[in-house]
């Protein structure tokens, strides 16, 4: 999708910013319904979620790590999503894409489910609960593109809904933007002669592959660092190297002193901790382009 500026209209039917959503992009021919479980009946008496569309359950753990999503396609989303309240007990929310023209059809919506699921695994956000692969429908070359932009209109709800599950992580590293901003800066943190890297981007901080992170922690560590540290052991993402830890790909924490204290293993200021190449700290940085700015 060509990087101009985007309007989203999101009416919130209650006037809760956590109840249920209609989302809407100025020129898209399609929308979105986001709806907590809580208030999953309610979805009922909205026409737009009866329409054949493709959905989302989600559930957000937290902003580092045990997000799940399922991927589903329905000729009458509603009435699928019936039968998943039933079923499936993991998701706490629910977004369902339709079309406002009705234009989508069956074999419309089996595409964008095979693609949709494909992206998610590729990503790899979220662990992904669909346990078979769909098969994506043939379409002619037309309706494939039209396809793929809606998909682009999709990733751009769901992440300013807070789920951007579509979306590498890498895209969050070099925005399209003319000037110094902090994710253009590759930072470094070496302690105990261990060296990490990492960036600053929209969702936190962005800690790199190949960073190195101590073997044991100290009673200082915040418990939910020490947490994350012994799922991504678990998980392989951190592999035992001798005498350290080794991060296998490039994972987000919420903040740059959550990532500095996964690496020394013990409680630490993220702005102090993380410096440029020149030494120059990401506080001292902040501030620095802070000025430039103003």
């Amino acid at each position: 999708m060509t990087n101009f500026g985007k309007s989203i209209r999101i009416f919130l039917a209650d006037g809760s910013p956590a109840g249920l959503r209609h989302v809407e992009i100025v020129n898209w021919s399609g929308q979105a319904l986001a709806c907590p479980r809580a208030r999953f009946s309610e979805l009922g008496e909205w026409e737009e979620s009866k329409r054949p569309g493709v959905y989302f359950l989600l559930e957000k753990a937290s902003e580092d790590e045990g997000n799940t999503a399922y991927i589903g396609e329905s000729e009458d989303v509603f009435k699928r999503l019936v039968n998943h309240a039933r079923e499936k007990e993991f998701w706490n929310e629910v977004v369902i894409f339709t079309s406002k023209d009705e234009n989508l059809t069956k074999s419309h919506i089996k595409y964008l489910e095979a693609r949709l699921v494909a992206l998610c695994q590729s990503v790899d956000r979220y662990v992904l609960e669909n346990s078979n692969q769909p098969t994506k429908s043939g379409l002619p070359r037309a309706d494939v593109a039209a396809m793929e932009e809606f998909i682009d209109y999709i990733k751009l709800v769901l992440g300013s809904l807070g789920h951007r599950l579509l979306e590498p992580v890498a895209s969050t590293m070099m925005p399209n933007h003319q000037g110094a901003l902090l994710p253009q800066y590759e930072l470094c943190f070496v302690v105990n002669q261990l060296t990490a890297h990492g960036r600053m981007v929209d969702e936190g901080f962005l800690l790199l592959n190949g960073s190195q992170v101590v073997l044991n922690s100290s009673p200082s560590i915040p418990g939910r660092v020490e947490q994350i540290k012994q799922e991504w052991i678990e998980n392989g993402i951190l592999i035992a190297q001798n005498g350290y830890l080794e991060l296998s790909k490039d994972k987000m924490m919420s903040s740059s002193s959550y990532a500095a204290a996964l690496v020394a293993g013990n409680s630490r200021s993220g702005p102090q901790s993380w410096k440029t190449p020149s030494g120059e700290s990401l506080k001292q940085l902040e501030s620095r382009l802070v000025k430039a700015n103003v």
